[in-house]
Order: C-alpha cells, then structure tokens, then sequence
C-alpha cells in the first residue's frame, strides 16, 4: 500500500487520502449538505401521529410499561430496576393517572403459585413505585397467574415473555 506523508509527520495510506479528498469535494459542491434524510425515516410511528406529553402513548413509547422477571422469582433485577426508575420519574410528572400493575407468570408449578407469584410481581413493582414517590393510593395491583400468557411455547427465551409485569394507566379505578 502507497503510504503519504500529512501533516504532522504522520504516515496516511493512500485509500484515507482519496476518501478525504473526495469528502472535501463533495462538501465544497454542497454534496455533504444536499444529502436528505428520507421523509420515512422521520415519520411518526403509527399509532402515535398525534402522542401528546403525558398521554398513555407517551408512556408506553417513551418510558416502557413491562417489567420482567427469573423464573421463579419475584425479585427486580437491574433492568427492571431502570425501566421502573422512568416509570417513577413519569408518573411524579403525570400525577392524574392511576396506575394498574398487573402480573403475570408462566412458570413450574400449579395454577395456584403461578397466581400467587404473579401477584407477588405486581406488588414489588408497585411497592418500588412508591418507594420512587408514586404515591401509593393511585396503585392498585392484580395478578394473572397463567390466564393471559403472551406466547404458549416450550423454548425458555420464549416463556420469558410471560414472566412480567406491565404498568397499566388508569383514569378511575377498577378491579
């Protein structure tokens, strides 16, 4: 490879030098400043043309309503952690909203402990919350047990997507 001395002594390979050259042409030609971003890139998601700042829209987008959790286990991990620590910050800002946490589980056992441990999720998400400033007489939580899997499938990744807890926002109360 043909090597050029540049500025500073420094040694610069010829292939550096043809793309610098190119890019200073074409910034002088206004190539650099002419490039458009296609209008699909920039387009609002669907669904969410009209998002307004503290709407449910934004929350599910901006922030994130799922927790997720070990098999077998009830207990906030790092991420989950995060996601709750923005949902905290969220609905401080957003005080008119009431807040369902419903949980979910998908794991060994009977009917009877998948309900239990998905209840034991909705409340550690609930008691994080308030922990955060959330005041807990807008939570109210319910667990699901098995009753509302999102996948019925074997594959352990795939049974992860059952092991939640999702951050629902309310405008009244309800059961």
């Amino acid at each position: 490879m043909s090597m050029f001395t540049g500025a500073g002594g420094r040694r610069i390979g010829l292939s550096v030098l043809v793309v610098a050259a190119a890019l200073a042409l074409g910034a002088c030609a206004g190539g650099l400043s002419s490039v458009a971003t296609p209008d699909k890139t920039n387009a609002p998601a669907p669904g969410f043309e009209n998002m307004r700042t503290g709407s449910e829209e934004d929350f599910m987008l901006n922030v994130g309503r799922r927790t997720y959790f070990k098999a077998g286990s009830a207990e906030l991990d790092d991420t989950a952690k995060v996601t709750l620590d923005k949902q905290a910050v969220w609905l401080n800002e957003h005080t008119h909203w009431k807040i369902k946490v419903q949980g979910f589980a998908d794991d060994p056992g009977s009917d009877a402990a998948n309900k239990a441990l998905s209840e034991k999720r909705a409340a550690n998400v609930r008691d994080y919350l308030a922990a955060r400033g959330v005041d807990a007489k807008r939570m109210w939580i319910k667990g699901y047990g098995k009753e509302r899997i999102v996948r019925d499938c074997a594959d352990l990744v795939c049974k992860s997507q059952n092991r939640r807890a999702i951050t629902n926002l309310r405008e009244d109360f309800e059961s």
